[in-house]
């Protein structure tokens, strides 16, 4: 018959794996979501593909992975992929979600007997009332097994729990990566944007300056008056004014870029940017609603995180309930090193454990509540953040709805100012108008250039917007 020990520490782990497999799992097993039954996003029809420039939408297509290349511009390609490279809010999310992994195997290993080797060596005088009157040394090394039973799933709902969290830090990242590139187009576009916006106030502050200096030719030849003048020079001041909070808006972007592109202004190499250097896509992905829970970062990282709060109930529930720890040691015992490692000295040992909760104050039963009270907790927070992504799907597509025509609108308005100036410029020069007459067409052609840069912008950030929304290509 063999040595006691060795029945027991081959019967341990089979024990420990029998009784596990005929464990349960307490507490509310996680069920997904099921997506919205919708057919549409917004109670407004889809723009005819055929109404002049307008965009088609293309229903269940996906976005394309690298969707800002849609836009034909080799700078913002450049952009986003040095932000992929060196952004670090993104290796932050990266390394975050690594170490959520780590801890779901670190967890996993609960799962399994802990085993320690452990050597030691003691001295003591037991005294008169054992028969022993002087010291003597004890030396051990003995191999140790321990395994709390996991009868009633708590620490596999804690793994579970873990598992949950690192596929939320797995959504996170795929969020991070999504706001990354669409903060780096927003950002692009923006700059494109106040550069010609810039660059038209100071045409304007050029024109302005122009005829002020033939007005003042006209005041010494008594064409015009000195009223005119001045009224001319108060424009012109006024015009200046406009450059600086323009430049300083131009500024603060070009630097919000260089923090997404992880560099620093002073250092980072933009290259220039133009509207006419983007190509509005004609035809955009719609995914379908269904398509859009799967696919939306904050969506299935809301989902995540209700898993993981269904799995903590199974983990508060398991603490109600009565926990078997089993272990055994086996190793020499010696007064002598020497001897230590003769046969005759091995000691072995087996202990099983029951514990049982009675009473704590109600922390436990407690602590249950509050666990069920965190998934209704994130059960609302998952369905606000659906209703939030359809509402920003719906958004979007309100806005692309009108944008050729926006767009269309501004060109013709810029196009017939653009006349209306000339026209005041060539009658002024001869006498034939008012400086009135040449200040209210000026403005006139301002605000329609500027109407027609911010439009053609805005088609640009709404088709962003529309990409974004339907959850990127990720």
């Amino acid at each position: 018959m063999g040595h006691p020990f060795n029945l027991h520490r081959g019967a341990l782990p089979g024990i420990a794996a029998l009784l596990v497999a005929m464990g349960c799992k307490v507490g509310p097993t996680f069920t997904p979501q099921e997506p919205p039954k919708l057919a549409e996003y917004s109670a407004a029809p889809l723009l005819d593909a055929t109404e002049g420039d307008a965009q088609r939408f293309l229903k269940g297509q996906a976005v394309p992975a690298a969707w800002w290349t849609t836009f034909g511009s080799p700078e913002l390609t450049r952009r986003v992929e040095q932000a992929l490279a060196h952004s670090p809010t993104l290796a932050s999310a990266q390394a975050a979600t690594r170490r959520a992994r780590e801890d779901v195997t670190a967890a996993g290993g609960s799962l399994y007997p802990a085993v320690d080797a452990q050597v030691g060596v003691s001295r003591s005088l037991p005294g008169p009332a054992v028969g022993i009157y002087s010291p003597y040394t004890i030396y051990a090394a003995t191999l140790n097994v321990s395994y709390t039973l996991d009868l009633f799933g708590g620490t596999r709902r804690r793994v579970e729990g873990l598992q949950a969290q690192a596929d939320l830090r797995q959504w996170l990242l795929t969020g991070t990566y999504l706001s990354l590139t669409s903060n780096v187009a927003i950002a692009t576009v923006q700059e494109a944007s106040l550069a010609e916006q810039l660059q038209v106030a100071r045409d304007v502050a050029a024109l302005l300056e122009e005829q002020t200096t033939l007005t003042g030719r006209q005041v010494e030849i008594g064409v015009k008056s000195q009223g005119d003048l001045l009224a001319l020079q108060a424009q012109l001041a006024a015009a200046r004014a406009a450059l600086p909070p323009l430049a300083q808006q131009l500024e603060a972007v070009r630097n919000q870029l260089a923090v997404y592109l992880g560099g620093y202004p002073s250092e980072i190499g933009l290259g220039p940017v133009a509207l006419a250097g983007f190509t509005l896509p004609r035809d955009l992905p719609l995914s379908l609603p269904s398509q859009v829970v799967q696919r939306r970062p904050d969506i299935q990282a809301a989902q995540a995180q209700l898993h993981a709060a269904t799995a903590q109930v199974g983990v508060a529930t398991a603490a109600l309930l009565p926990q078997i720890t089993l272990g055994a040691f086996a190793g020499p015992q010696a007064l002598t090193y020497q001897d230590m490692f003769k046969g005759s000295n091995e000691t072995w040992g087996v202990s099983f454990g029951l514990l049982q909760p009675l009473f704590h104050g109600g922390s436990l039963r407690a602590q249950k509540r509050g666990a069920e009270a965190g998934v209704d907790q994130a059960l609302a927070d998952y369905r606000q953040t659906v209703l939030v992504a359809f509402a920003n799907v719906s958004d979007a597509l309100n806005a692309l709805r009108f944008d050729a025509q926006t767009i269309q609108a501004q060109l013709e308005s810029e196009q017939a100012a653009a006349k209306s100036l000339e026209l005041a410029k060539a009658q002024f020069r001869i006498g034939a108008a008012s400086y009135l007459q040449l200040l209210d067409a000026t403005r006139s052609w301002q605000l329609a250039r500027m109407g027609l840069i911010r439009a053609r912008a805005a088609s640009l950030l709404d088709t962003t917007a529309l990409y974004a929304a339907l959850g990127g290509g990720f």
